[in-house]
């Protein structure tokens, strides 16, 4: 048997093991169309390589997924973060969780992901092709025939064919599986930063709020954690989780639109007013600049009250019912405007490709094209960061790797 890995990433090399340790008789290999392979995971957690997450729920899991979080349920319970966890441990790579739940190599470098799986190829006898990108995929008699991008004169035949081709930013890079038959869901970006460049917030950069609430006015989407105040505009967490579940959202926006953040994350008004209310009863004669209220640093409470055109020398026994207002809806409505996005880190993530209801979920294979099959991010499969998007390329890639 004949196995054609095309894409030398994450899912790519987690499938090709799998296959091999299940048919260790089939001739497998991976074709790489660029120089290097597995050079997302090598950037990965920035270079640390963010392998998986403690969550070892997989309803609670499958929340992380703004795309595809429904249909993974199947999937992992095949192969989950537990499953990931001893996958690694068993092949001589310790791995730490931190508090945060995100899961990295003991030695904190991508590179001890990276030898581990250069390791199981030479053990397991897997091909690793690198410059061979695949142009075309054809039925025929034999089985599959792919066209290669520098030799389509001279097509090879493989038994089964697993797609690992990663994200697609632009439409045009899946032309070639809807020419299948494949449904398409539009790639457009997911996790990313907001650009605010006439906001003076950006200011004070480098202030980080360990737990915020983010919304996008005239919508549903929120989402909560530390958010990071930078040059540019924001990040941190709060945000990229925002950015995530409303990828398509904001898209259609245009990436022009205003969101509330909620600096003390408390909903009720009344919570936060009465919060006020006690540090003006207990501390009148104190000045604003030096009560700072719910852990707020001092140099977003003093742009704050700059904001509500308060004097950091007022006394708090002086504010009154108008500037006890003032604060609370700064506190829990403050607005900005967006005008555009950044990446985050090199770790672009898109939302979008095959579409699910093209895919076999049980097996991973293709419901249009016989003995094709799909793993990792050329899926219509996203998450939000801590590890979420590496478990899915190891779980779709296992799951795709048993060619049931």
């Amino acid at each position: 048997m004949k196995i054609g890995i095309i894409g030398g990433g994450a899912a790519g090399f987690f499938a090709a093991i799998a296959v091999k340790e299940n048919y260790p008789d089939a001739k497998v290999i991976i074709f790489e169309k660029s120089r290097k392979v597995l050079s997302k995971v090598k950037i990965s957690g920035g270079g640390r390589c963010n392998v998986t997450n403690g969550c070892t729920s997989i309803p609670e899991l499958c929340k992380a997924y703004p795309r595809g979080g429904r249909s993974l349920k199947k999937v992992f319970h095949t192969f989950n973060t537990k499953d990931t966890m001893a996958w690694f441990k068993q092949r001589g790579v310790p791995l730490v969780i931190q508090d945060d739940n995100c899961v990295f190599p003991v030695s904190q470098d991508s590179q001890s992901i990276i030898d581990c799986f250069l390791k199981e190829c030479r053990r397991l006898g897997v091909q690793i092709k690198t410059e061979a990108g695949v142009k075309t995929i054809r039925k025929c008699a034999k089985g599959l025939e792919l066209h290669y991008l520098n030799d389509d004169q001279n097509p090879e035949y493989f038994d089964k064919v697993i797609v690992t081709t990663g994200g697609s930013p632009k439409l045009k890079g899946l032309e070639w599986l809807e020419a299948l038959g494949h449904k398409i869901q539009s790639p457009v970006p997911s996790l990313f930063t907001f650009n605010m460049p006439d906001e003076k917030v950006t200011q004070l950069m480098g202030v980080v709020v360990e737990n915020a609430m983010v919304a996008i006015q005239g919508t549903k989407l929120k989402a909560e954690g530390p958010l990071l105040i930078t040059h540019w505009g924001m990040s941190g967490p709060a945000i990229l989780k925002l950015s995530s579940f409303g990828a398509r959202v904001v898209n259609e926006m245009d990436y022009n639109f205003k969101f509330q953040v909620n600096w003390c994350n408390e909903q009720r008004s009344d919570i936060v007013l009465e919060s006020l209310q006690t540090i003006a009863m207990q501390s009148p004669n104190k000045v604003l600049a030096n009560v700072k209220p719910f852990g707020l640093s001092e140099r977003l409470w003093l742009f704050l009250l700059g904001k509500c055109e308060l004097s950091d020398r007022k006394k708090w026994g002086e504010l009154g019912k108008k500037g006890l207002n003032k604060l609370t809806n700064v506190l829990i409505n403050d607005v900005y405007t967006v005008k555009g996005i950044s990446k985050f880190r090199d770790e672009f993530v898109t939302c979008g490709g095959v579409s699910l209801k093209s895919i076999n979920l049980n097996t991973m294979e293709s419901k249009v094209c016989e003995n094709l099959y799909f793993a990792g991010e050329v899926l219509d499969i996203d998450a939000i960061t801590g590890g979420y998007n590496l478990q899915a390329a190891w779980s779709t890639g296992f799951v795709a790797g048993q060619l049931k």
